[in-house]
């Protein structure tokens, strides 16, 4: 019995330890697997292109990261350019993607979390404070502010944000992500701005304020300042 006990424990490690290792974009077993975006086949990310019909433009995008975007038509001030495997297919299973992000003077990219990626930041131009928060039970805020040149990361799947404090010049960043595609979801849009909403009852007990507050949040205009 005392040798079933130790091979089921062995087992049940083991599957931990599997887990934990694809918890992630899965690795290449070749050397690229081209995204064929018309495949009918589903899988968990693309099918491969044939690699007889791949070329470098699958690994190209004239994506003019270095020319700055909007952020004047943005309600929270902030411009997100992502780079994913949707617009570059040669991505598909290499783990990593990038953005570019511009914000206005007081501008911000607002608290969200990107559920498959961690995310590495560089300011390019301006100053931001930036900062993530822990899991429960601590929500430890973790903050810094940047400058031109300096590196931030936010761990996978915590909340994090960033906020230009300079009320007269913008900054501009680039991040790198762990994954094909990352994904976002803004809190504010997600928890306010649901489709079908969340019930203000739900709401008003969880924030604790009366439910007309919940219902005048609700009936503004969450933006999307990913492009």
């Amino acid at each position: 019995m005392a040798s079933a006990s130790s091979f089921c424990l062995l087992a049940a490690l083991l599957a931990l330890v599997s887990w934990q290792a694809i918890a992630s974009d899965p690795s290449p077993l070749q050397d690229f697997c081209v995204a064929d975006m018309h495949s009918p086949v589903l899988v968990n990310g693309f099918a491969c292109l044939n690699p007889m019909d791949v070329n470098a433009d699958h690994f190209f995008k004239a994506a003019k990261l270095d020319t700055p975007r909007n952020t004047k038509d943005s309600k929270v001030g902030s411009n997100v350019t992502l780079i994913n495997v949707m617009q570059l297919p040669g991505l598909n299973t290499l783990g990593i993607s990038i953005a570019r992000i511009d914000y206005a003077p007081l501008g911000e990219n607002p608290p969200h979390t990107h559920p498959r990626a961690t995310e590495i930041l560089t300011v390019l131009e301006g100053t931001l404070y930036v900062a993530f928060v822990t899991s429960n039970p601590n929500n430890t805020l973790f903050s810094k502010v940047l400058n031109k040149g300096d590196v931030f990361v936010f761990p996978v799947g915590l909340i994090h944000f960033q906020f230009n404090p300079n009320p007269h010049e913008p900054a501009v960043a680039i991040a790198a992500l762990s994954s094909q595609n990352p994904g976002a979801i803004t809190i504010a849009n997600a928890v306010f701005g649901s489709k079908p909403p969340i019930s203000d009852k739900v709401l008003a007990k969880a924030f604790q304020v009366e439910k007309g507050t919940i219902d005048w949040l609700q009936a503004q205009f969450w933006e999307n300042n990913h492009y």
